[in-house]
């Protein structure tokens, strides 16, 4: 292993990694949701007519679900959750409001992070979403949320840390490359935004969680040292990783459990006819042809081919949030024993 405290031997690439580090680790603060703000969403019961926790994850879930059904980034997902989570601790939000944010929050990260040709339409979003609110209501929304946040979209978060500490720790262990699996992580770094408690840790903190947390997984004692020492430069301390590393243990142990309530992919059901599936993006999801309709019974020619695109339900899912593979990095997970 090689030593991370004498820059004279670190790699360009090395210094170059503790010094994005130390960056980010000064911005992570600023674009951290206010505490007092996700404490008041936190205390508010379910029958209220105010935003509680329930509404709040359900809503992260439907993000997961739409960057999925576009193809979209891990980044995108939990830039989405970020600019979501600091509006919602700024502002007393109302349910019904709620499904109009999301969307207007999903734009904002795609428009950060995707190429602009990869960009859906906000008509589309609002089809595919099934958000009930018009353009003109989004850009009304967008407005709100880019001056409550002072349009500060492109954001420091647990992903940041993940993806540093990820290549920090490779970038000096002599194990193979593939040993740690950032999909891995990624995934159940997705899972974790799910749970409204995660966006109070600092990302730094949350992101090193996962990383200790696969790392006693693998058993290696070289891994062990150097995210040790990546803690110590952090500045994270024993007390502050032990009390989240427990939630995040529990969290992904919940979450590969059958009885956890995950995203809900067959909400996302876009049924196309023929002629409109051919005038997609090919960025988007496939569109399987819609079955022939039999010559049967009485059917009026006036109407239009386009008609079945209102349809909200059907036998397919266009999305899968999480994908199987996604899911299959929770099973290995087991609370820890007390």
């Amino acid at each position: 292993m090689k030593d991370l405290g004498a820059e004279e031997q670190m790699s360009n690439e090395a210094f170059w990694l503790f010094k994005q580090l130390n960056l980010h680790l000064e911005q992570e603060l600023k674009f951290q949701p206010r505490e007092k703000g996700l404490s008041l969403i936190e205390r508010t019961a379910e029958n209220e007519n105010t935003l509680c926790p329930r509404l709040r994850n359900a809503k992260v879930e439907d993000l997961w679900s739409l960057t999925s059904f576009f193809g979209f980034t891990t980044e995108t997902f939990v830039l989405a959750v970020n600019i979501l989570d600091r509006f919602l601790a700024l502002m007393k939000v109302k349910p019904k409001h709620l499904s109009c944010i999301g969307v207007c929050c999903f734009q904002l990260a795609s428009q950060v992070i995707e190429e602009e040709c990869n960009i859906p339409s906000t008509h589309d979003v609002i089809r595919i979403s099934q958000c009930k609110c018009t353009v003109s209501d989004l850009k009304r929304m967008e407005k709100i949320i880019s001056e409550k946040l002072h349009f500060e979209f492109k954001a420091t978060t647990a992903l940041t840390f993940l993806h540093l500490y990820h290549t920090i720790v490779l970038c000096h262990t002599s194990e193979r490359k593939e040993i740690l699996n950032l999909d891995k992580l990624e995934a159940q770094l997705k899972a974790c935004n799910c749970r409204l408690v995660f966006s109070k840790a600092k990302p730094s903190i949350l992101a090193l969680c996962l990383l200790t947390l696969e790392v006693q997984t693998l058993k290696s004692i070289e891994l062990f040292e150097i995210v040790l020492r990546v803690q110590k430069h952090s500045q994270i301390s024993d007390s502050d990783l032990l009390y989240w590393r427990e939630l995040v243990s529990k969290c992904l142990a919940d979450y590969s459990s059958p009885e956890c309530c995950k995203p809900d992919h067959k909400k996302l059901v876009w049924i196309v006819s023929r002629r409109t599936a051919q005038n997609l993006q090919n960025s988007y999801c496939s569109v399987p042809e819609l079955p022939t309709i039999p010559e049967v019974g009485c059917f009026n020619e006036s109407e239009s081919e386009d008609s079945c695109e209102d349809m909200s339900c059907g036998e397919e899912s266009l999305s899968s949030s999480p994908s199987d593979l996604e899911g299959n990095f929770f099973f290995d997970l087991k609370p820890k024993s007390t």
